[in-house]
């Protein structure tokens, strides 16, 4: 079976496209490359840079794909308020695209990426699939749009699951070398722990938080879970069915909890400094992934320590 992995140069999708191939799947990767990086593509998949919003090149990259995994879309929170016509134009747009696109070819098999910001600050936690999805930035709104989108496909056949997931960490070692997050800026947690210097020490906003230890909690998952995930996702999917799944952790972590898992893995202490709170954020934000266990038969196995880690590991071999 031939997979289309749109996105597939980013951080999840280069991911997805090494291990669809390890286990034996064909991948075409199609990526703009416009935040992606073309030498993440694993050599063996074939590799069109394109835009979704070109009609001729998504028909190309569909020749001879049986599936597609759609992670292909403009996922930054802060760009997405300065640049809302560009988030629904890129993700809302080019996934109408694609979704035309399948149709005419006869490709009735989806797992598309969703996300957590679809659920905005949801009342409480843990985050179930059938909490009101009330997404507070634009980001978050077209990913929501797409999901209302595709729920009217499988209604003519198409067979699909969305799955929404929290804070993706950790990193992947592929036959050519670590799969890392390699975002500008970068905004995650993990990697910014450990960049943390006594130069440029790590914000924790907020140490006032109706936690334990009294900072915010975050829901992680390692990008190995995830992308198996997909893979289990891709066999479930049902014809004329929308499922939509949450993935994380299910227990969630402390900003306290991150930095010391980081400080155990790096061997010294992680620079660090108290700010006030960030208006907006929610103290707890943890997915209850009880479907996914049922219906995917799934749950992550690899630590926060083995998340830290292998973003240390992958880090080291880029320095």
């Amino acid at each position: 079976m031939r997979i289309l992995v749109t996105g597939g140069a980013g951080y999840i999708g280069s991911t997805a496209t090494s291990m669809l191939l390890e286990k034996g799947y064909d991948v075409t990767v199609l990526d703009d490359c416009s935040t992606g990086h073309a030498d993440s593509v694993d050599p063996r998949a074939k590799f069109i840079q394109g835009s979704l919003l070109d009609i001729q090149t998504i028909r190309s990259a569909l020749s001879d794909c049986q599936a597609v995994m759609h992670f292909g879309a403009k996922s930054l929170v802060g760009e997405s308020v300065e640049k809302p016509q560009l988030y629904r134009e890129v993700n809302v747009g080019g996934t109408k695209n694609l979704l035309a696109e399948m149709s005419a070819a006869g490709i009735t098999k989806l797992v598309f990426s969703s996300t957590a910001a679809t659920y905005g600050q949801p009342k409480s936690s843990p985050i179930s699939e059938d909490a009101e999805a009330l997404p507070t930035n634009p980001y978050g709104q077209t990913k929501l749009e797409v999901d209302h989108m595709i729920t009217e496909a499988a209604k003519s056949g198409l067979a699909a699951i969305s799955l929404r997931y929290f804070n993706v960490a950790g990193a992947f070692k592929s036959q050519s070398g670590w799969l890392a997050e390699r975002h500008n800026p970068e905004t995650h947690l993990i990697p910014n722990v450990l960049r943390a210097t006594s130069l440029d020490p790590l914000k924790v906003f907020g140490t006032d938080w109706p936690t334990p230890d009294g900072t915010c909690i975050r829901d992680y998952v390692h990008v190995v879970d995830l992308i198996e995930a997909h893979i289990i996702a891709l066999q479930k999917v049902a014809p004329g069915n929308h499922r939509i799944i949450n993935l994380g952790s299910g227990v969630g972590y402390s900003v306290a909890q991150v930095i010391a898992a980081a400080a155990k893995v790096v061997t010294h202490e992680i620079p660090y400094e108290n700010s006030p709170r960030r208006a907006g954020d929610p103290a707890v934000l943890v997915a209850d992934i009880s479907r996914a266990k049922t219906e995917l038969n799934w749950a992550p196995t690899r630590s926060l320590e083995q998340m830290v880690s292998d973003t240390w590991e992958s880090q080291n071999a880029r320095a």
